[in-house]
């Protein structure tokens, strides 16, 4: 697109950064974003280091990670406000890979995964989270603020020997006597000024003003409480562009391929749920398959620069929303912040004292649970709760990626099982002598055989009509129950008529010579897709 103009530019440019929607005084708005883009940047250094200890990697690859893509996420990502970078979900699948091969093989893996999450956003397969459940949601929500609140016990470990313990929850020394008091203390006054603070002012985010007194108190008193720079140092210079170096054969991508497309699906789900989940937050909707080529654009880049890759994160995501970032140049400031602490700013960062950054991922974890959930599991079906209790357990002890795909399936099942019961008939008699069925209920795998058992076939006369304008065949193996019914009739030398059928399950059935009647109200099925409406699809649910 030319612009004719640098005024018609900057609009552009205005308009991609901050929505129409929003009418905040710009100083007003350009002060809370940039503002609430810092309290992310300090909270995504100790979560990117721990991550790269995870996956087994040098802290830099993390840090890397999170700025390429925070910032390609933050400009071009289907949910403004949303925060993307190293996670913990994708660190435990890469650990196996960089153990066995090495870091080089993780860069081509990410690379790869990259190229997969841009092919599912062309191919707009972002659109199927709509198969995901509200129950599963809730599972999803709570099972990540578990996630994330046992992430922040390994703070509690002596610095060094929280990362030689791999995922940090065994194998370290734990804090104890005063070291610990002080931690706790520390943390207890973060969460209390980030309760406290919203009631006086709003003038500065209640996470970034707790850092800084946190960090004031602990370094004036020098306080003997763990600093970020006894993680690691965090000092580096820019990404820079490097070629995976693995060999360009079979055998590599038989190595990395799977590694892929697991990391993409776990990155996709992950980021397509919170964004949904900052959606119902913001009450906006955003783009599931422009996020998954955002995803797919950052994965391909972090790649050929160095980082681990990653998706959204729902703990920083939160962060920015609850600071008050609506727009990309949350986004956009908290990448560049994070750049300039690896470039300038490391000896102070390596201060901040991480019970101020677990305090407020506490309030985190606080604001992410579902408290509501309690309430909801004693009016909500039994079944419902259940889901809701499996995906959250699933999804701490497993990941969210699985958790999420048995919720789905378990609840697939559930509404299966369901609706296969709901298949019954009404029939009568014609003054002509002829008898007619009208269905009731959807027609499917599940309700086939029981679809069969509707039909008196010896005992009926010689015309019989099923009506099916209050059912819907929806897959073939209702055209096959069809096609079955009719070789019963045929074989007692009766003839059968069927009304109510849409155009694509009349054309399936021509080969079979059944009568079928053709009328005006014959129904066209409508199937929701991503932002259009297909008609009369009989893949994927039409008739």
């Amino acid at each position: 697109m030319a612009f004719t103009s640098y005024t018609e530019f900057a609009r552009s440019l205005s308009l991609t950064l901050r929505p129409e929607s929003d009418n905040r005084p710009f100083p007003v708005m350009l002060k809370t974003e940039l503002l609430s883009g810092l309290t992310v940047a300090l909270a995504l250094v100790p979560e990117a280091v721990a991550f790269a200890f995870v996956a087994g990697v040098h802290p830099l690859v993390g840090l890397y990670a999170a700025f390429i893509v925070g910032l390609i996420t933050a400009l071009i990502g289907g949910r403004p406000g949303m925060i993307s970078g190293a996670t913990g979900a994708l660190a435990v699948v890469m650990v196996a890979l960089v153990a066995e091969h090495g870091v080089e093989y993780l860069f081509a893996t990410v690379v790869l995964m990259g190229i997969l999450q841009i092919l599912a956003g062309v191919f707009r397969l972002g659109k199927f989270i709509r198969l995901v459940p509200h129950a599963v949601m809730l599972g999803f929500v709570n099972g990540l603020a578990i996630v994330i609140f046992l992430a922040q016990l390994t703070q509690f470990q002596v610095p060094g020997t929280a990362e030689a313990s791999g995922h940090g929850m065994s194998g370290g020394e734990w804090l104890s006597g005063l070291p610990l008091y002080l931690m706790l203390a520390g943390v207890g006054l973060t969460m209390a000024i980030i309760w406290l603070l919203p009631k006086v002012t709003t003038a500065v985010p209640a996470p970034l003003a707790a850092i800084v007194i946190v960090a004031v108190i602990v370094i004036l008193f020098d306080l003997p409480i763990p600093r970020v720079g006894d993680m690691a140092s965090i000092e580096g210079g820019l990404p820079p562009w490097h070629i995976p170096m693995v060999p360009l054969n079979f055998e590599t991508l038989e190595i990395i391929l799977p590694y892929a497309v697991i990391l993409a699906a776990i990155g996709l789900i992950e980021s397509l749920l919170t964004l949904n989940l900052v959606n119902q937050m913001t009450d906006q909707r955003g783009g599931a398959s422009q996020e998954c080529v955002a995803q797919g654009v950052a994965n391909t880049v972090t790649g050929f620069f160095g980082g681990m890759g990653g998706c959204a994160m729902i703990g920083q995501s939160m962060i920015n929303v609850r600071s008050g970032g609506r727009t990309r140049i949350a986004g956009v400031a908290a990448a560049l912040f994070l750049l300039s602490f690896i470039l300038f700013a490391s000896p102070l960062i390596e201060q901040i004292p991480l019970a101020a950054l677990v305090g407020v991922m506490f309030m985190v974890v606080i604001g992410t649970f579902a408290w509501n959930t309690f309430r909801i599991m004693r009016v909500a079906p039994k079944f419902a709760s259940f889901v809701t209790i499996l995906v959250t357990v699933v999804t701490v002890m497993e990941d969210l990626a699985v958790a999420v795909v048995v919720g789905v399936i378990v609840s697939a099942l559930q509404y299966a099982w369901v609706n296969a019961k709901r298949i019954t008939a009404k029939a009568y008699t014609t003054p002509e002598g002829a008898k007619v069925y009208q269905v009731n209920g959807p027609l499917f795998f599940g309700s086939a055989e029981g679809f069969a058992e509707l039909f008196d076939v010896k005992g009926d006369p010689g015309r019989v009509v099923v009506d099916f304008a209050e059912s819907r065949v929806a897959d073939q193996s209702a055209l096959n129950a069809i096609e079955g019914l009719a070789a019963r009739y045929a074989d007692e030398g009766k003839a059968l008529e069927l009304r109510h059928l849409s155009r694509d399950c009349r054309k399936l059935l021509e080969r079979t010579g059944l009568i079928v009647e053709v009328s005006e109200d014959d129904p066209e099925y409508q199937v929701a897709a991503d932002r259009k409406v297909q008609r009369g699809l009989f893949s994927g649910g039409g008739h």
